[in-house]
């Protein structure tokens, strides 16, 4: 399942963000993320409990979440978001290397998880946290590639999306260009931070 390339820029993503997140105020902490609901601590919270969560343990918190997969995930980011945050730091960093999360959730989706928060962290914080072309142009594959819960294929349709910094580009249709980060936002729901950085005749046609 993956190959050492992918958990080694995984292990070198979770160990970034965790320098990240020691880096932050209590009130940087407490800040809205770009994940919609979600605070700083929320998403370093999901971030420190993915790599050692069983299939079981989100069924434990399925009654309470309506049985509805983004529900059960808030419950859960917003449990361990809600520890000390030295604790989710270290926890970040203890789980570096693993290789494992809960069947349900799927290790093809731990790449582009990591990409995808590193940046719903650092830019409502106004900090930079970049990634390289090449790493997140797998986000883009596995997350093109999959239905549920992004529905990326569907959701932009009839739109040509190329990446100017690495080899990608999908559809057809209008164009919509940029580097690949913005493109993986945009493809993960995050339109509004993806829009300002992408050009071509299609950009007016995305979807708010």
């Amino acid at each position: 399942m993956t190959d050492d390339g992918y958990w080694s820029e995984v292990t070198e993503l979770r160990l970034r963000i965790a320098d990240l997140l020691a880096d932050l105020s209590p009130m940087e902490w407490d800040a809205d993320s770009l994940c919609a609901g979600w605070r700083i601590r929320d998403v370093a919270g999901h971030l420190s409990i993915v790599p050692t969560i069983t299939t079981w343990q989100l069924m434990a918190a399925a009654p309470r979440g309506g049985f509805d997969m983004n529900r059960i995930n808030t419950l859960v980011a917003v449990r361990h978001g809600s520890r000390p945050t030295a604790e989710i730091v270290q926890a970040i960093r203890a789980h570096a290397t693993a290789r494992r999360t809960a069947r349900v959730l799927d290790v093809r989706n731990s790449l582009f998880d990591l990409i995808v928060h590193s940046q719903d962290i650092a830019l409502p914080l106004g900090r930079d946290f970049g990634v390289r072309p090449a790493v997140t142009r797998r986000g883009l594959e596995r997350v093109w590639s999959m239905g549920f819960p992004f529905k990326a294929s569907q959701r932009l349709a009839g739109l040509t999306l190329a990446a100017n910094d690495t080899d990608w580009r999908v559809g057809d249709g209008p164009p919509v260009e940029g580097p690949a980060l913005p493109l993986l936002l945009l493809l993960t729901g995050r339109t509004a931070a993806a829009r300002p950085h992408l050009t071509g005749g299609g950009v007016e046609l995305l979807p708010r």
